[in-house]
């Protein structure tokens, strides 16, 4: 049976200690969505929320989501990150409205930037429901998941277009 590394000798949660691993260049890159009416998406696109340019303050809200993810997630390592982009593509079909979200983060360190990645794209998807709920509550954000993630002792992954449902 394989021993779980974020549990000490007496059964308690720890942080595990990575002081004897390799600094090397590590980068992730995960997505989200969200789903929102015609009416959110054409006033998301010539900005006229009342609450500012939103896709601009959602994009510093991912950035900094990035950079706190240790006070969020209990067991991370606080990083040093060395870059962090959050992009937006816009997927239409029919009478579906669902913004594309992707948080790139890139750190040189000895663990990975999988969760900060992960936690941009859903501060992201936060924001813009924030933004944007005056208009409709009933916008959905989409499915959380890890593209890629590349370096570290567990190497590269991948993920392939069958290992998530849409």
């Amino acid at each position: 049976m394989a021993k779980f590394t974020h549990f000490n000798d007496q059964g308690r949660a720890r942080m595990v200690d990575i002081s004897n691993k390799n600094e090397t260049e590590r980068t992730a890159l995960a997505r989200t969505s969200v789903f929102v009416t015609k009416e959110i998406y054409t006033k998301i696109n010539v900005r006229s929320i009342e609450k500012g340019d939103v896709l601009a303050v959602a994009q510093v809200a991912g950035i900094m989501a990035a950079k706190k993810t240790s006070e969020w997630i209990p067991m991370c390592h606080p990083l040093q990150l060395k870059g962090v982009d959050i992009t937006f593509d816009w997927e239409v079909n029919d009478d579906r409205y669902e913004l594309i979200i992707q948080a790139f983060v890139k750190t040189k360190g000895s663990t990975g930037v999988e969760m900060e990645a992960l936690t941009a794209a859903s501060a992201t998807a936060l924001t813009i429901y924030d933004m944007c709920k005056a208009i409709d509550k009933g916008m959905v954000i989409g499915q959380t998941y890890l593209i890629e993630k590349k370096g570290g002792k567990s190497g590269d992954y991948y993920r392939g277009d069958d290992n998530h449902e849409q």
